[in-house]
């Protein structure tokens, strides 16, 4: 067992190596050990991480953060999935990549991350992808300087008020903006290669929520005035459902309007951010939610 400060929850609990052994459950849940619940080709993603031939998606169970409106939450707050070892997700990871995937995509890893950083000692044939909730602590992050080629991590906040209110974190802001800086430092600006994929560099995602427009504009500001052209992509996504516990806050309890979506794109050409991602407000649908069914997750299992 291990004192656990690996995110910024900073619990300094024994985290237990494996379930039911020794040890006390940090904010996340769960032990030192991965917890996966899928590992397959994921479709879903910007173009630039899915391409033609699918991410290699591995979803971890547990989270660093308490999202009310989460769309895993059946993973991230309720604990479905099977411990795996560092050996057999090196093997998961090549038997993605076998498949035909374009990068290794790992989903929620925060919590994970001395894990993976041992079972990418021996790098995986394609670029692997650290999918985050942007709530990432510094020092965590530099154990994967080297071996990870690509941050996808979420911005979102630039409000206190709703980080606390909607995912139990009023330090988000601070932290998140510290971590994607850190970021951008170890990857550089991104580099797309000629099939357009995105083979390195920091993808920035923001999820608009309902009656949460200033946040989003809020989050737009920081991203156009911290980073010069060329050097971030940016995701602007409306595919906002009520997921989780979103009925117990009525604000977030409906899909987001048109006119909230248009004025937030209005407001990203008007700040000049060329680089990056639009969605369809089509795009809000439950279908894009994969299935947690354990698929990839065992040696005889085949996505």
């Amino acid at each position: 067992m291990q004192v656990c400060y690996d995110c910024p929850r900073r619990c300094a609990v024994d985290r237990p190596d494996q379930m039911g052994t020794q040890g006390k459950m940090g904010f996340c849940r769960m032990p030192l050990q991965p917890v996966i619940a899928r590992a397959a080709l994921h479709f879903g993603e910007e173009p630039c991480i899915s391409g033609s031939r699918g991410s290699g998606t591995v979803f971890f169970s547990g989270c660093s953060l308490r999202c009310v409106f989460c769309q895993n939450e059946e993973i991230s707050a309720k604990n479905k999935g099977e411990a795996v070892s560092v050996g057999r997700l090196r093997e998961i990871y090549l038997e993605l990549a076998e498949q035909g995937a374009h990068n290794i995509n790992l989903v929620s890893p925060t919590h994970f991350v001395r894990a993976i950083a041992a079972s990418l000692e021996t790098p995986p044939p394609v670029p692997v992808v650290y999918n985050c909730g942007g709530y990432e602590s510094v020092e965590s992050l530099r154990l994967l300087e080297g071996k990870v080629q690509v941050y996808l991590p979420d911005l979102k906040y630039s409000d206190p008020q709703p980080a606390l209110r909607y995912s139990g974190a009023a330090d988000y802001v601070q932290v998140a903006h510290e971590a994607i800086d850190e970021m951008v430092r170890q990857t550089g600006p991104y580099r797309l290669d000629e099939q357009g994929m995105l083979v390195s560099g920091v993808l920035i995602r923001h999820l608009v929520l309902p009656g949460q427009v200033e946040n989003t504009k809020g989050v737009i500001d920081w991203v156009a005035d911290h980073f010069p052209p060329g050097t971030v992509l940016f995701s602007l996504m409306s595919q906002y459902v009520p997921c989780g516990r979103a009925a117990n806050f009525p604000e977030i309890n409906r899909p987001l309007r048109q006119k909230e979506y248009d004025t937030v794109e209005q407001y990203l050409f008007d700040k000049g951010i060329e680089d990056g991602f639009l969605q369809e407000l089509s795009s809000a649908d439950k279908g894009f939610i994969p299935a947690f069914d354990l698929t990839g997750v065992f040696p005889q299992q085949k996505a």
